[in-house]
């Protein structure tokens, strides 16, 4: 068994291939001088089974994972499993105006072609898994960055809307602290509308957690909201960060004392470690 991984996820692989006890593919890759992506296996993976790593964003990533499978077909490998520690294009899940297609779908059916199970981390919606054509799996890292905010001495956590109040009942029955959500309600695709509400926040270490961090808009009117009702401090906490444009200013400027994220998208704030749960439900197929 071998695992691989794209230049989109190699922290992960890395994490991966210790705790499996299993060594790492080497990979050539590289950019032709018109942007096109050049993969070869540097190890023989005949009758392996292998595990690829590698996130689906941004979109050159998708055509690195397309290209690392089918090498591996090419190569006669016996088996393999593809990791998705962040599946770009999730939140294309349906078809909101005529006429569009639905992203998720198109992208799920296409690394279905050359895999024989998928894994991935905190899929936006738990119906994705349903687009890909092999079995599929989902983990979550909310367990992960709880006890990495327990450290913090975090005493209240914050969802930033209803439909995320289980993730933040989750890490905060790790944590054995409160928990609560705020009101919003979301315009459009950039616009969010958050409604004020009294939370016990004075005095309190707060954490706002969700699955994705991306403009960084709904978490700066929540930082806003916590440091008017008194909050000690506000962190911010996510599986992925996607960090578009000016949101770490946002969230600064706002207030947050904090930013926290694992390393299913690899950036300055990937403090928390995405392999620990995939690696158990990996474990659990192999046995």
């Amino acid at each position: 068994m071998f695992v691989i991984g794209g230049n989109a996820s190699k922290s992960v692989a890395e994490d991966l291939s210790k705790k499996l006890k299993t060594p790492l593919a080497t990979m050539i890759s590289k950019r032709f001088p018109d942007d096109e992506c050049y993969i070869r296996l540097g190890t023989d993976v005949s009758g392996e089974d292998v595990i690829i790593v590698q996130t689906t964003y941004p979109n050159t990533n998708i055509v690195e994972l397309l290209l690392i499978q089918d090498a591996v077909v090419e190569a006669g490998a016996e088996n393999t499993t593809v990791i998705i520690p962040y599946f770009g294009y999730s939140r294309q899940d349906k078809k909101f105006e005529a006429g569009e297609p639905i992203s998720a779908r198109a992208i799920a059916e296409h690394i279905s072609l050359h895999a024989d199970c998928i894994i991935t981390v905190d899929p936006h919606k738990g119906h994705l898994l349903d687009f890909f054509m092999v079995p599929a799996y989902s983990c979550s890292a909310v367990a992960e960055i709880a006890q990495y905010l327990k450290k913090q001495d975090i005493d209240f956590v914050l969802a930033p809307d209803k439909g995320a109040i289980k993730r933040a009942q989750q890490a905060s029955d790790i944590i054995g602290c409160k928990y609560d959500y705020m009101e919003k309600t979301r315009i459009d695709g950039t616009t969010v509308k958050l409604q004020p509400k009294n939370l016990d926040a004075e005095n309190k270490k707060v954490a706002i957690i969700d699955d994705i961090i991306s403009t960084g808009g709904t978490m700066a009117q929540s930082i806003n909201e916590l440091k008017r009702q008194g909050a000690k401090k506000v962190s911010v906490a996510c599986t992925h960060g996607l960090f578009v444009g000016e949101a770490k200013e946002k969230l600064l400027s706002a207030g947050c004392d904090e930013i926290i994220s694992t390393d299913t998208i690899e950036n300055e704030f990937s403090k928390v470690r995405a392999a620990p749960c995939i690696a158990e439900i990996l474990l659990k197929k192999l046995h």
